[in-house]
């Protein structure tokens, strides 16, 4: 008999998913060629694509740990079909990430898998749940950026190598954000394990909160102004520059109108 866990219909690729790896390479293809008439269209649906795909892998992460811990649950939710729809909260999970990236041009970290954490034992085990999902979106970072630091950017369109930059800064953001010890980011949930019971009390009605406190503090000029150095200096060590994720942010709101005859180095 095949167990709740093992079920190939909760393994098996949703085509929701497969839909918007589609949308991504072909609009990527567009933007590569040239192929649409206001390239900023094209840009927009392969980085807001891309950005949702990410955001799929950084909670199929989650759940892909916790089976290995021990949760045998989180396959008959559907969590490990990569299907966006089947998150806990598909609004915090996804249109609030994609509004924030269309409003901000940064990438804030989305709703959440349920995990039952009752049936996983070991601190460690926890905390390596938790951090899987950022680990994710630093690892996608990496793959965007390899043209970068590899050198084979200097024949890719300006628009196209604009975009990959752009996409890569909302990997570098969601994985900074989602690391702060915020309860209800994982960066908390790093930590929660190994904290005390009275300290994890006071922390608990906060939760719910956590993606508002992190908007507020950028709101702050000096926190925002350190926030956004920091992603420039880990962008500049991926071989991306400031100019870069600036065009593609430019020909990623395509409504403002796209720049003219930009050259880069």
């Amino acid at each position: 008999m095949t167990s709740a866990a093992s079920h190939p219909e909760h393994h098996r690729i949703s085509p929701v998913f497969l839909g918007l790896v589609a949308i991504m390479a072909v609009s990527g293809w567009a933007v590569w060629y040239g192929w649409a008439d206001v390239t900023g269209v094209s840009v927009f649906f392969f980085v807001v694509a891309g950005w949702i795909v990410s955001l799929c892998l950084h909670e199929y992460a989650h759940a892909r740990s916790a089976l290995g811990a021990g949760d045998v649950s989180v396959g008959a939710k559907g969590y490990l079909t990569l299907n966006p729809l089947r998150y806990t909260h598909a609004l915090l999970s996804i249109v609030l990430p994609v509004v924030f990236v269309i409003l901000g041009g940064i990438g804030l970290p989305g709703g959440a898998v349920y995990i039952e954490r009752g049936r996983i034992t070991g601190r460690w085990k926890h905390s390596l749940i938790s951090a899987s999902g950022p680990a994710t979106n630093a690892l996608f970072a990496g793959v965007l950026t390899a043209p970068f630091w590899l050198h084979g950017v200097h024949d890719m369109p300006v628009a196209f190598r604009s975009a990959l930059a752009f996409l890569a800064l909302l990997q570098v953001t969601a994985a900074l954000l989602n690391l702060l010890p915020v309860p209800g980011l994982d960066g908390y949930g790093v930590i929660e394990p190994w904290l005390s019971p009275a300290a994890r009390r006071q922390a608990e009605p906060f939760a719910p909160f956590g993606l508002l406190i992190v908007f507020g503090c950028l709101w702050i000029p000096q926190v925002n102004e350190v926030f956004w150095d920091v992603v420039d200096t880990i962008l500049r060590g991926m071989g991306v520059s400031e100019l870069e994720t600036y065009l593609g942010l430019e020909y990623f709101r395509f409504w403002q109108g796209e720049p003219q005859n930009v050259l880069l180095p």
